[in-house]
């Protein structure tokens, strides 16, 4: 008798709590527990017959965080007490990873590794974690706060040009064909009333912008210029490309003698001069676009060496904000081969130029192995971004797999006692 009230209370607790939580509004709290808890998988990079990818560690680092709900840090315009909300209520799908925007890149990873197929093994794991985050009534969720008042600038203009990057890239596997294209198509479907919100806004935003945003940081214009431009060739959207080029030119078609020697700032993830010139080589031929670059970046050498540019220095890698170098390696990696591929064949200035970016870019992945949240929640995207060579016009080449570091063991990213700033 004694055991069945027992079993009687703690049914009925549960219960309890389970109703409780429910009236609290607290919505999808059984799905957001599962993925924080356990990914549903084995990680076969555990598998000590078979080499570890870097892949294989970066998509573990997403999964473990796009449904994470804290540590975070949110850009949100309270207009009332009915805004005080936890972030999963505010935008139930991009509200793990820290924020909204590592939220966004996080799942444009593991799109990115699921569509290229560089990690089959975990291919079925990556699709339930997108299926359950993907659905229509979350997206309709995201639409409401940014529809709401006193958020037309959220996330601009990082985090939209990072969303995006996300829909460009299932265009991209849905334009193929098989299972995975009919999949890609399914989750775009889903996106685009989204995808629609954010267009708009940066059609409506950048004929206002009169200047420049020349930062390292999430503001800065010509790196979500170049990913605009990006989207807007994949989705055939002539009015987006216009904009985007005919703005670029007239920011920076006269630019001269960028001074790469002040870079980086102490807080920079992205570097202002090589950045411009990621987004000018999509914007100009490669001749115009090497005339162009003589007088830009005048000192590039002609010897082919790599130590032009020093890498980027992190003197305390829990520190959110100081943590940044490690971006801006990554970034500066992906940006120096972008300039690179844009010359013509024959010019002297590209092999420094790759030279640096195998310098930055190793010196970035490196980075990605440490067990801090602070840096490991959003570096595993930028680290993808640079390995599988995401907006280069050429096929990726493999780059090597580092020998050495905490991937390499098998660490997993761990929550820092305070959060990072």
């Amino acid at each position: 008798m004694l055991v069945r009230l027992i079993i009687l209370f703690v049914t009925v607790s549960f219960v309890s709590a389970c109703s409780a939580n429910e009236d609290d509004g607290q919505r999808g709290t059984s799905e957001q527990g599962y993925f924080e808890r356990k990914n549903v998988a084995p990680d076969p990079a555990d598998n000590s017959r078979s080499p570890r990818k870097p892949e294989h560690a970066y998509a573990r680092i997403a999964l473990d965080c796009i449904n994470k709900q804290y540590p975070n840090k949110i850009s949100h315009v309270m207009n009332s007490a009915n805004d005080v909300q936890q972030p999963v209520q505010l935008t139930p799908v991009f509200y793990g990873c820290f924020d909204w925007h590592s939220a966004v890149h996080g799942h444009w990873l593991l799109t990115r590794l699921w569509g290229n197929g560089s990690i089959p093994e975990m291919e079925e794991e990556i699709a339930a974690a997108l299926s359950t985050n993907f659905t229509e009534d979350k997206i309709a969720g995201e639409v409401a706060y940014f529809n709401s008042e006193g958020r037309a600038s959220f996330e601009r203009p990082y985090g939209l040009a990072w969303f995006l990057q996300l829909t460009a890239e299932l265009k991209e596997i849905a334009a193929g064909e098989g299972s995975k294209a009919q999949q890609a198509q399914i989750w775009l479907n889903r996106l685009t009333p989204l995808e629609s919100v954010i267009t708009d806004r940066i059609k409506t935003w950048i004929p206002k912008l009169a200047y420049p945003i020349r930062l390292g940081t999430h503001n800065q214009s010509a790196f979500a210029f170049g990913l605009f431009l990006d989207w807007a060739r994949t989705s055939d959207d002539s009015q987006m490309e216009s904009l985007i080029t005919d703005k670029s030119l007239v920011f920076h078609g006269d630019d001269r003698n960028c001074p790469i020697a002040y870079e980086p700032s102490g807080e920079d993830f992205l570097s202002p001069c090589l950045m411009e010139a990621d987004l000018m080589r999509r914007v100009l031929s490669d001749t115009d676009f090497a005339d162009w670059l003589t007088g830009f970046l005048p000192d590039i050498p002609l010897d082919g060496s790599g130590d032009w540019l020093s890498v980027g220095i992190v003197n305390d890698p829990t520190d959110g904000k100081l943590v940044h170098l490690d971006g801006v390696n990554l970034s500066r990696a992906w940006a120096l081969e972008g300039i690179a591929t844009a010359l013509p064949e024959g010019d002297s200035r590209k092999a420094a130029l790759l030279a640096a970016a195998k310098l930055h870019g190793d010196a970035g992945e490196e980075s990605v192995r440490t067990p801090h949240y602070a840096g490991s929640h959003w570096l595993a995207s930028f680290a993808t971004y640079w390995r599988t060579e995401r907006g280069l016009d050429r096929a990726p080449q493999s780059k090597a797999v580092p020998e050495t570091g905490d991937a390499q063991k098998g660490s997993q990213p761990q929550q820092l006692a305070t959060p990072p700033e």
